[in-house]
Parts: structure tokens; sequence; C-alpha cells
């Protein structure tokens, strides 16, 4: 009894010294008593809702519904959803191709589709609002939930009901799934020396890729200039946006990233052999979003590009994928990220340095290439002594594919027009 007694006035002396550290006790209390009123609701809801519904099922919603009010980038994926989200960026998979995010109402907004993927093709838009997958309203849907539905087997059906902005009403879209390729650099010379550079998607092979394609290029070419071409790249992984940047850089700062503690560090260029030092202008619009915008802050900031275009998306955060035991994972924001002069372009986007919003062709143009009047396309013109091109080598001879590319896209003409003005600091052969 006497010991009893001991142990229990010795558990009454810790209690009360605990109670004297300033604001321990109540903040210590303030999580019990959260957790104990999730404890209620969770029991509330397993002994009275009108269906059976598991306890897994409602943690997981639980875990959905946190992450999801702290930002639209910030879910629980589980592992389905994870493996999935790892075949976007790893391998091919099967889909629309389209990158999507909420709004603050919490209806699906396309970011941007995929170049020559089913969504492209069937005209979605940056800034589309997808009210319904399959006739499901998405304004309950989480992300990743809508992501799934959206995907689905190839050669099977989705039908998205889409809002533009220039609508008057609601459309449906109907999309036929295919395989979704995860090639991310396309290239095409649009004149002699310059080349087109068209980023997709910043996957684990984006910059092996965009070295590849400048290697093949300069084989038998002299590389003159390029026009690194953004629009419509939705992003990808922060590792590539740096590599890529580092490819047009020799010094100084990429991107910084500031969250808690670890979370803050400070990424910059290195000197290179293989860095690409032509001239270059960068094409921008509002389907650029992310990666896409750390390589357009870094290049704008560090004076090596010449921006042309729209406002980017303004996505400045960055998510980390950790994983759970069970194969499911949490997406979450763990930092803003700055352009090199310190800039954060979190919901503002980046602001190119020649404003130039893209104009369709008209309905009578389209398919047709743009044709510009030149003293050699007269007739009877004198015959240059020299040749017929530059120092006398042959004339440059476009393709049709290139012809019409610039026949039908201001900003690439542009574009350019431009890098072919800028001055030439040195040449890769």
């Amino acid at each position: 009894m006497r010991m009893t007694m001991w142990v229990a006035s010795a558990a009454s002396l810790a209690v009360l010294a605990f109670s004297c550290v300033p604001g321990l006790a109540t903040e210590d209390q303030s999580k019990f008593d959260s957790l104990k009123r999730f404890s209620q609701v969770l029991d509330m809801v397993e002994r009275f809702y009108v269906n059976d519904v598991t306890r897994k099922d409602l943690i997981d919603g639980a875990m959905r519904g946190m992450l999801q009010s702290l930002d639209p980038h910030s879910t629980y994926m589980d592992p389905k959803e994870h493996q999935e989200m790892q075949e976007t960026t790893s391998g091919e998979f099967f889909g629309i191709g389209i990158e999507i995010t909420q709004d603050e109402n919490g209806i699906l907004k396309v970011v941007a589709p995929i170049e020559d993927t089913p969504a492209w093709k069937g005209g979605l838009k940056s800034g589309d609002l997808i009210l319904e997958v399959n006739g499901e309203p998405t304004q309950e849907m989480s992300l990743g939930k809508a992501v799934s539905k959206i995907k689905g087997p190839k050669g099977t059906q989705v039908i998205l009901t889409v809002f533009s902005k220039n609508d008057k009403e609601p459309r449906e879209v109907k999309l036929v799934r295919d395989v979704i390729p995860l090639l991310s650099v396309k290239t095409r010379e649009l004149d002699n020396g310059y080349l087109w550079v068209r980023l997709m998607r910043f996957s684990e092979r984006t910059t092996d890729e965009l070295y590849e394609k400048i290697a093949d290029y300069t084989k038998n070419h002299e590389l003159r200039g390029i026009i690194l071409d953004l629009r419509d790249n939705p992003g990808g992984l922060l590792d590539q946006s740096i590599s890529v940047s580092d490819a047009f850089l020799s010094e100084g700062v990429v991107v910084s990233i500031r969250g808690r503690g670890k979370d803050s560090r400070e990424f910059n260029a290195t000197a290179k052999d293989s860095d690409i030092t032509v001239p270059m202008t960068v094409l921008i619009n509002a389907g650029s979003a992310s990666a896409s915008e750390i390589v357009a802050g870094a290049l704008r900031d560090q004076k090596r590009a010449l921006l042309v275009g729209e406002r980017s998306f303004g996505k400045g955060s960055v998510q980390n994928i950790i994983p759970l035991n069970d194969g499911g994972a949490v997406k979450l924001t763990i930092a803003r990220y700055y352009t090199p002069n310190g800039t954060s372009i979190q919901a503002e986007g980046i602001q190119p340095d020649i404003l130039m919003p893209f104009e369709a062709p008209r309905e009578d143009e389209k398919g047709l290439p743009r044709r510009t009047m030149r003293e050699k396309d007269l007739s009877g013109h004198l015959e240059n002594p020299n040749g017929d091109g530059e120092g006398g080598k042959p004339a440059f001879k476009r393709s049709p594919e290139a012809t019409e590319a610039l026949g039908r896209d201001n900003q690439l003409r542009l574009a350019l027009q431009l890098v072919r003005s800028l001055p030439r600091i040195q040449t890769i052969h």
C-alpha cells in the first residue's frame, strides 16, 4: 500500500512539474484535443453513417481532404495513383496527354496539353475548365481521382465537358485514349543554322535528349542560333529544369528554393565543354508552368536569352513526393522557388521581354504557308555574283514542315527574326 501511494505521489509531482513548463502542456493538450475530435467523428461515421464504410476508406479520405486544404498541388496518392504518377516521368502510359490542376473553386483546370496527344489534337487549351468527366462533376472530385478517371486503356473513349474563356456555354469533347510518348524534345531547322528546339515536358531524360538533338544537328550543320520553345510545357522534374538551364549557362544562380530548414537551397550553373553558347530566344505562354518557368526565369535574369510570347502560368512552388509503406505517397508542397534576381513568380507568372499574343491564322489561311516576298522572288532579279547563298554556299531550302510552322505561328516568326539579329558570341561545330 505504501509503495502504491509513493508511486502515485511521485506521478502527481511529475505531472505538476510537467505542467509548470510554460506553453508545453497547453500545446500538447491542443494536439490531443484535435486528435480526440477526429477520433470522435471517425467513430460517429463508422457507427451511424447510412452505408458501411471501411476505416481505410475513411482515413484515406481524411488525408486527401487535409492535403487538399493546403494548396492545389498537395495531395494524397493511393498505390495505384502513385504508380501512374511514376509512369508519367519514367515510362509510357495511356491517357489523353494533359496536365491539370484545380482552381480556387475546386474545378479542374487545364495547365497545358502535351503536343501530339489526343488532348492537343482535340483542341484543349491552357486555362480551359473541365466541368465533368464522363458526366460526373469534377467540383467535388479530388485531383488524383480525376486523373485516374481521365486515364484509361488505349483505344477507349473519355468524354470531357469543357468550358473555355471565349465559350458561351460548356461543350463536350470526346477523346480516344492513346499511348502518351515520353519523348520530351523535338527539333526542326527553321533557317540556315537556326534550330527550333521544342521542349514538351521535363522528364527523366530531357537534358540528355536535348544534348543528343543538338549533337545530331551539329554533325552536318553550323549552329548559329536556337529558338527554345517552352509554350504549353506544363513542367515536370526540378532537377531536369536545373540541368536544362545549366546547358545554356556557364555560371550564376539558376534557381533558389526557400522552405523550412533543409528545404532551402540555391542551385548554380557550372562551366562545361558542352555549354551551348549561341544566341537564343525563348517562347513562353500561359501553358508554360513550373519547371518551364524555372528555365525561362533563369535565362531571362542571367541576360542569356530574350523571352517572347505571353505571361506564363505562375506555378512557383516545389512539391516533394514522399512514399508511404503501403505503396501510396504524399505529394507535399515543401518550398517556393525564386528566379536568380530573387523574384517569386507564384500566381504572377513570368512576363516576357516582348509581349506577343498568339494570333491564329484566318480561316482562309489555315494550312497555307505564310509567304514573304523578297528580292530573290522577283522575276528577272539580278543574281548574286558570289553564289546563291551566304558566302557562295547553296541557298538554304526550308522544309515544308518548317514553312508551314512559320506560316501559322506569329510568335515563332518573331522569335526567329529576333534570334537572327542577336550578336553571336561563340558557335558550336
